[in-house]
């Protein structure tokens, strides 16, 4: 149940939130990726980790397994989100890590005073000193999920190119509509992005061709490919455009974050 909320309009950074209920989309390496190259592109990011799994801790190298505290103690604690913002080896990148210890937020958050609004609130105080917030959402639609899309002007789904790639995408949707309505006027989805595209497969291109015709232009045109580097990065703790520079995959996503760029300015 999504109670109302009061909704303020907020300045700064553009705060995207990486979202699909489905896993194994290319969510978190889309987090990581695209967090990397727009730091890269010397905008300043923050990639806050509000999935469990702590992917996009690790993804740049965190060890999430030694973690004194993490963004659980912000969204559910008195920890201010500042106290928490790390640095990582891309400069102007920043992350709030998350540990498994948020895998009971969900239950928490259920009693908790504007629960939905929770992640909003704690970003608040940063959103000035940032170009980019950039939130990897869990592959859920939880109260989690529910707070980024609170938090957020607008969400990057990343879809694969596979068999039923739309399937399930009209429950976010119905979310979506459900939180503009109830608690973010302002969210819209910014961007669809294509991932594990294989060039050799007549399906991928279909795919792509299906989504296009669902999302329209929303769809960016960069698409991101299936690739071996691409998928072993995060087993090093770096970005593609650190662990592969001149591959396929970190072209991909610079291409990704160029229109990404050109979308906000």
């Amino acid at each position: 149940m999504i109670e109302e909320a009061c909704v303020h309009p907020t300045s700064g950074a553009r705060v995207l939130a990486v979202v699909n209920q489905k896993g194994g989309v290319g969510k978190s390496t889309t987090a990581v990726n695209l967090a990397a190259c727009l730091g890269d592109a010397g905008r300043k990011v923050l990639l806050v980790d509000l999935d469990p799994q702590g992917n996009a801790t690790s993804g740049y190298g965190l060890n999430k397994n030694q973690r004194q505290a993490c963004i659980y103690d912000a969204l559910l604690g008195d920890e201010p989100l500042a106290a928490l913002i790390e640095p990582v080896e891309i400069e102007h990148v920043f992350v709030v890590p998350a540990t498994i210890q948020l895998a009971g937020a969900e239950i928490e958050l259920v009693s908790a005073l504007s629960r939905e609004a929770r992640l909003k609130t704690i970003l608040e105080p940063v959103l000035g000193d940032f170009d980019f917030v950039i939130v990897d959402c869990p592959p859920s639609l939880g109260l989690l999920t529910i707070n980024a899309l609170t938090a957020a002007q607008g969400l990057v789904i990343p879809i694969q190119c596979e068999y039923y790639a739309l399937e399930g995408l009209s429950k976010l949707l119905d979310s979506v509509r459900l939180v503009k309505a109830h608690l973010n006027p302002r969210l819209e989805v910014f961007g669809v992005v294509m991932t594990m595209f294989d060039v050799r497969t007549r399906l991928s291109q279909q795919v792509v061709d299906e989504v296009r015709d669902f999302f329209g232009e929303k769809v960016f045109a960069s698409l991101i490919p299936r690739s071996v580097r691409l998928s072993e990065a995060p087993s090093f703790g770096q970005p593609v455009t650190l662990y592969d520079p001149s591959g396929k995959g970190a072209e991909a996503y610079r291409a990704l974050s160029r229109e990404v760029i050109d979308r906000v300015e």
